[in-house]
């Protein structure tokens, strides 16, 4: 008995100084990261050698907290192994970095591949670990591929990559695993985590919760709607709709449940407001950043490419959330669920929504007025979060008399958390987009981009509809089970070139239907991801969730259709002629969605006429690229709608009648 307790309290002690170390390791990759951000002092190739092993070590350390809970010794040691490996090949790269990355590239010593072997183990296991049997399978198929390619008969076999030659593409010469995303997520992305980070710890999404919560005295779907828009904001920025679905879906699918929503409604509901986020700008999960990078534009080109495209979805998405939850949903006590949240006066919510807006409205500035790069522009969106979110719960503990030196231990306490919450979650996006990066090196020296390009075009026979439903499955595969990030620059390097150099799709439309298309899979059977989440969260079945969530998103399915036939709508302009264009396209949204969510009021086959009308009329009107069709279209629906509305008031009538 004595000895189980030592055991115990030891258990305890080891937990604590890794939850320690944690936290060290966090702020250390903070200071590194912000570092650069402001000297720019190394080249950014070894800059992201040293980013990602800070991010492994956070990782590493961060699950090792839960190992060492449940008492898994192999874990343990695996995940110890892993991030002695890391530290070993991380300081060797450092210190011989000009000989590897300059001097002599393509040629290195037995001892380095062994390192390097070592390395590609670590990372084949912490890919698995993070993101599960799928994304392995791709990853090792891409190594297999590689190397086998001298075995594969047709146009898919290529001349083989030896073993050297792999690891050498993967890590020696700085490439593969080091490489441009690696070197993105870096200098780019990771500011904007670490801002996403400290918005959480400093109570921003409770925020905008709260505010979510106060639209339900004003819209029977409210408590629904709080879903979409607290998943959507904050999956913006997360750059993971799965994540997001665990983090928001944890409070806003028990809330839709003890109002009366059924358990597959509000899973449903929650996996495609977390999947919109990821196309919400101004961050779009990350995948902006990602899309200026490889197109060689400016950030705030695609942010405003991507403006006309969300407003379309949350219109629609808004629209059948409340056709579906409005007829569920039992009334709500508003002012007693704020009460359960938190106790917050007016003057609180006041301090709180300026101590945000300042830092975005520097964001928005520096990015869309005086267009900084986007790494300045996070730094100092980031720089001015710690000190609004520092300073003013200070300010307001003196001007309410309370205790400055509580006030101030608690804001450098949350700050700390956000420190520490934002690097861990970085940490696994970081993982995930290194191995992306090696698996699209080896996919691009192989030259699949080029005979994916030549297939396509022989299975559509030169027929542009064909091949983009062909892309468009191509695109749903391929994000099977990766987060938006990385299921988006897979899609983007394999996918996108075929439709610009054989179509001749602009290069912007081309990549926003990629980019939504990836996003899909999170929703599309039988994977599923994201609503895989949410099902299991709302204690619901995983196809009635899948079922819940598509009739939501249907539009969304269709929408990447309209870039590639109507490319105005993004093209970068907010032009007349590309506002116009998308109201029309987002009538047939609405369409799409009054059609297969509305609960007409008469007979059965008199309501499925009525459904497939507005469903075909809606899908027409947001892609058939001749505009009298689409006018022609649009008329249809409001004829439709009025003839609906006439039909259901004489049937009310009628029953008034009767009755």
């Amino acid at each position: 008995m004595v000895a189980r307790r030592i055991q115990r309290l030891r258990s305890t002690d080891l937990e604590d100084a890794v939850g320690g170390t944690l936290t060290l390791a966090a702020l250390a990759l903070w200071a590194l990261v912000i570092f650069y951000a402001y000297t720019v002092s190394m080249p950014r190739a070894q800059y992201g050698v040293l980013f990602i092993a800070g991010a492994i070590g956070v990782y590493i350390l961060n699950e090792l907290e839960d190992v060492i809970a449940d008492r898994d010794y192999l874990d343990a040691a695996l995940l110890l192994g892993s991030l002695v490996i890391t530290i070993a090949i991380t300081v060797y790269v450092n210190l011989h970095f000009r000989e590897l990355y300059i001097d002599r590239v393509g040629y290195a010593f037995p001892h380095e591949y062994a390192l390097a072997a070592a390395f590609l183990a670590a990372i084949v296991y912490l890919s698995w670990r993070s993101f599960g049997l799928t994304f392995l399978s791709i990853l090792v198929g891409a190594l297999l591929y590689g190397y086998f390619g001298d075995l594969i008969p047709g146009i898919l076999g290529h001349s083989g990559l030896s073993y050297s030659r792999l690891l050498l593409l993967l890590a020696l010469d700085i490439t593969g695993f080091y490489g441009f995303l690696t070197q993105l997520v870096a200098a780019w992305i990771a500011l904007f985590l670490l801002y996403a980070g400290l918005l959480e710890s400093y109570g921003a999404f409770d925020l905008i919760f709260r505010g979510a919560v106060r639209t339900s005295k004003y819209i029977d779907s409210g408590v629904a709607q709080t879903a979409v828009v607290a998943s959507a904001v904050i999956g913006s920025i997360n750059g993971s709709q799965t994540a997001n679905a665990g983090m928001t879906g944890s409070f806003t699918i028990p809330m839709m449940k003890e109002n009366g929503i059924k358990p597959s409604t509000a899973g449903g509901i929650e996996a495609v407001a977390s999947t919109t986020g990821q196309v919400l700008p101004p961050v779009m999960g990350a995948g902006a950043f990602i899309m200026a990078s490889l197109l060689g534009i400016s950030y705030v080109t695609v942010i405003t490419a991507g403006l006309i495209p969300a407003m379309i979805m949350m219109v629609c998405i808004i629209l059948a959330v409340h056709y579906i939850a409005s007829n569920q949903l039992d009334s709500i006590d508003v002012d007693a669920v704020l009460d359960e949240l938190e106790d917050r006066t007016r003057r609180d919510t006041l301090v709180d929504t300026v101590k945000f807006i300042i830092p975005f409205g520097v964001l928005v500035y520096t990015l869309g007025v005086i267009q900084l790069t986007v790494m300045t522009s996070a730094l100092y969106t980031a720089v001015t979060m710690l000190i609004t979110g520092i300073t003013f719960p200070v300010f307001q503990a003196a001007y309410e008399s309370r205790s400055v030196t509580a006030a101030t231990r608690e804001t450098l306490s949350d700050t700390v958390a956000g420190f520490r919450r934002g690097a861990i979650i970085t940490a696994p996006i970081a993982i995930i987009l290194a191995a992306i990066n090696g698996v699209v090196d080896i996919l691009m020296t192989t030259g699949v981009p080029g005979i994916l390009t030549l297939s396509m075009m022989d299975i559509s026979g030169g027929i542009m509809l064909v091949a983009v439903l062909i892309s468009m499955v191509i695109c749903i595969l391929l994000g099977l089970g990766m987060p938006t990030t990385a299921a988006y620059t897979v899609v983007a390097l394999l996918v996108a070139p075929t439709l610009v150099s054989r179509f001749l799709v602009p290069d912007l439309a081309a990549h926003f239907f990629v980019f939504y298309g990836a996003i899909l899979s999170g929703l599309t059977p039988p994977i599923a991801t994201c609503a895989a989440v949410a099902a299991g969260i709302a204690n619901a079945d995983f196809v009635e969730t899948c079922y819940e969530a598509i009739k939501v998103a249907a539009p969304l399915f269709v929408l990447p259709f309209s870039f590639i036939y109507h490319p105005v709508i993004v093209s970068g302009v907010l032009s007349g002629g590309a506002v116009f264009t998308g109201l029309l396209i987002l009538l047939g949204g609405i369409s799409i969605i009054h059609g297969i969510n509305y609960r007409f009021g008469y007979g059965k086959w008199a309501q499925l006429g009525t459904r497939v009308a507005f469903f075909v009329v809606g899908v027409l009107t947001m892609v058939y690229p001749n505009s009298t069709v689409q006018y022609a279209g649009a008329g249809v629906i409001i004829t439709l709608f009025v003839v609906q509305q006439l039909a259901t008031r004489n049937v009310a009538v009628g029953d008034t009648i009767n009755n």
